[in-house]
């Protein structure tokens, strides 16, 4: 997936300034797809010259003009012919994995802590997503939405941040737990 086809799909849900996208990629999109505001305004531009995305001048009286940003009938073309293509598997590709594979080599104090800092932020994420999908049901119940309500593929992608998050934030606790444990037992043999 290119950065572009996440653009287009969170530009399905109306017409967005540049500002507007950014927040939404910060709540949403984050869950599958993180890029810098800078980025955004860069792939707006492209996907503008190249007639996927159409924007239009607001002008505000008390605040700076607006550009609002819609996906094109092209764009639409782009995502459904994304959507078509065959899947590529999911890769990790995490840092902190690195470090955890290092860890009974060089030490493990400094992993341990940032294995916790990292389920501290899972948590932070997981209320988040948690209030995100309240937020879009409403008044109905989690199954009734699923069957009848709107953003549907918005919500599930909100599903799939929380399952990741609460996987990642459990295996981070193990693993800090786990290597917590090998380093008391580590103290205590070299004490005898």
């Amino acid at each position: 997936m290119a950065l572009r086809h996440a653009v287009l799909a969170a530009l399905l849900d109306g017409e967005f300034s540049g500002y507007e996208l950014a927040k939404s990629f910060d709540i949403g999109v984050a869950n599958f797809w993180h890029a810098s505001p800078q980025q955004l305004y860069t792939e707006l531009a492209k996907l503008e010259r190249e007639g996927l995305v159409e924007g239009r001048q607001v002008v505000q009286e008390a605040r700076p003009n607006k550009r609002l940003f819609q996906v094109t009938d092209a764009g639409r073309a782009e995502l459904e012919a994304f959507a078509a293509a065959a899947v590529k598997p999911s890769v990790i590709r995490d840092d902190l994995l690195v470090k955890v594979q290092t860890a009974d080599r060089i030490g493990t104090a400094p992993v341990i802590a940032q294995l916790e800092e990292r389920a501290a932020a899972a948590d932070a994420k997981i209320d988040l997503l948690g209030r995100v999908l309240r937020k879009m049901r409403g008044d109905l119940g989690e199954e009734e939405f699923l069957l009848r309500g709107d953003a549907i593929g918005g919500y599930l992608t909100c599903l799939r941040g929380i399952a990741f998050e609460q996987g990642h934030r459990d295996w981070c606790r193990r693993s800090a737990a786990i290597l917590r444990e090998r380093e008391g037992l580590t103290a205590r043999a070299d004490a005898h």
